[in-house]
């Protein structure tokens, strides 16, 4: 058997319903945070990668980016960081730092990234999003 590829630190992009939508949060450059995210992880040499993901589900905290742990991180037992409110620049730029450091359970969130931290859809009380 072999052994699983090693994965680097990766944000999963909310894109869905509301995350992304200039309806909803007017003002924001979504276009251009997603290519900012893009061009930083192509030049990262592979320390980070970005995808996109339709609906993640806490809606009322969009737009929502996920860090999930590199492989080895995992392998030490970190888990996926879910990050809420990630609408402007400062924002990005603290995400594309904690992505460029390793992400979680190699590096700590800065002090202003740790206060967007949410709870995911499967730790929220039924019914709510």
């Amino acid at each position: 058997m072999r052994p699983a590829a090693s994965r680097p630190c990766t944000l999963v992009v909310c894109r869905g319903c509301c995350c992304g939508d200039a309806r909803k949060n007017p003002g924001t450059d979504h276009e251009g945070q997603l290519s900012r995210m893009r061009e930083a992880a192509a030049g990262s040499e592979g320390r980070f990668a970005v995808r996109t993901s339709e609906c993640l589900g806490p809606c009322g905290q969009a737009n929502v980016v996920v860090v999930q742990p590199s492989s080895a991180a995992r392998a030490r037992g970190a888990r996926a960081a879910w990050i809420g409110w990630a609408l402007d620049d400062d924002a990005t730029d603290e995400i594309l730092a904690w992505a460029q450091a390793g992400g979680p359970g190699l590096a700590e969130p800065s002090a202003t990234l740790s206060l967007q931290l949410i709870a995911p859809p499967a730790a929220r009380p039924r019914g709510r999003r």
